[in-house]
């Protein structure tokens, strides 16, 4: 089974792509969602990162996200601490889950593809563009959060220019039509 990965800036519309591409029936791995997952339940991680970040970093409820976010979207060094902690969990219950799957290929979904070399281990990559200012919007409203906050965790990923190359796939996600005939045309191509 191919491994696809695909990527794309925060507000990009990675998340809506990857959907259009599950309506075709191919299986979807999120990597952020399952860092989420492992945040909140794992003992070793949560232990790790109230070692990194201290108590409050956690509640009674699970992960402090809005503490955790104030702490590393602003610190480089804190953030590949966090990442460091989190990503091979990630990487290891990815290869689980790509060995139950069946179909010509599987997608994994990762915002930071390029950034942690993630796309050396993928046989082709997708990266889902759009212009700055429309991401800004999308992740504002999505979020709301502000033209600020948003620039600052853009801050941590890879401008496009610099994706782009390493890419295989670009799909431009301005308008949804459009977005989704360049999916569907994709999904054959590589599924062929």
């Amino acid at each position: 089974m191919k491994i696809i990965g695909l990527t794309g800036g925060i507000g990009s519309g990675k998340s809506t792509v990857a959907k259009m591409f599950k309506s075709l029936n191919v299986p979807i791995y999120i990597a952020d969602d399952e860092a989420k997952i492992l945040l909140a339940n794992s003992k070793v991680i949560r232990k790790k990162v109230i070692a990194l970040l201290g108590e409050d970093a956690y509640t009674i409820d699970g992960p402090n996200k809005q503490f955790i976010a104030s702490k590393i979207f602003n610190n480089t060094t804190l953030l590949t601490a966090m990442n460091a902690i989190i990503h091979p969990k990630v990487a290891s219950h990815f290869k689980r889950w790509v060995a139950k799957q069946d179909g010509p290929y599987c997608i994994k979904e990762a915002a930071i593809l390029f950034e942690n070399d993630g796309y050396k281990k993928c046989d082709a990559t997708i990266l889902v563009t759009a212009p700055k200012q429309m991401r800004i919007e999308r992740v504002m409203l999505r979020d709301g959060v502000t033209k600020k906050q948003v620039i600052e965790r853009m801050k941590n990923q890879w401008e496009d220019e610099i994706k782009i190359p390493l890419a295989d796939y670009i799909i431009e996600n301005i308008e949804l039509k459009l977005t989704e005939k360049s999916v569907r045309v994709l999904h054959k191509k590589i599924a062929d």
